[in-house]
């Protein structure tokens, strides 16, 4: 059975700093592309970077120039250096492994949120 688990969330300030990690366990996901989706309050999960197997990475345009997807394939972990954090980056954080056609395997989240 794989599991994904999320951790770093947390409290912090304007301006902050949190690095989320998302551990794999049941098999190696270095052939996977490693997403990070977020979902604020009221709104719709969102995806914000990804990083293919080949470290290929996107960002959507919020989080670009702040945030960086990277992933340690020895340690079967995906990572999210978040800085400048800013209110508007509450939310829920989830990872999650791309197969083919789908995505295969999601992380419970971790919350993240940034005070004013």
């Amino acid at each position: 059975q794989v599991q994904l688990v999320e951790s770093g969330g947390g409290l912090v300030s304007a301006g902050g700093s949190l690095r989320l990690s998302c551990a794999a366990f049941g098999r190696t996901l270095s052939d996977y592309a490693m997403t990070w989706f977020r979902q604020r309050p009221g709104q719709q999960r969102e995806l914000i970077a990804q990083i293919t197997s080949r470290h290929d990475t996107y960002y959507e345009d919020s989080v670009k120039g702040r945030f960086t997807i990277s992933r340690d394939n020895a340690k079967n972990t995906v990572y999210l250096q978040m800085n400048n954090l800013k209110p508007e980056d509450t939310a829920t954080y989830y990872c999650a492994a791309q197969g083919d056609f789908s995505y295969e395997y999601w992380g419970r989240g971790t919350q993240v949120t940034v005070s004013s």
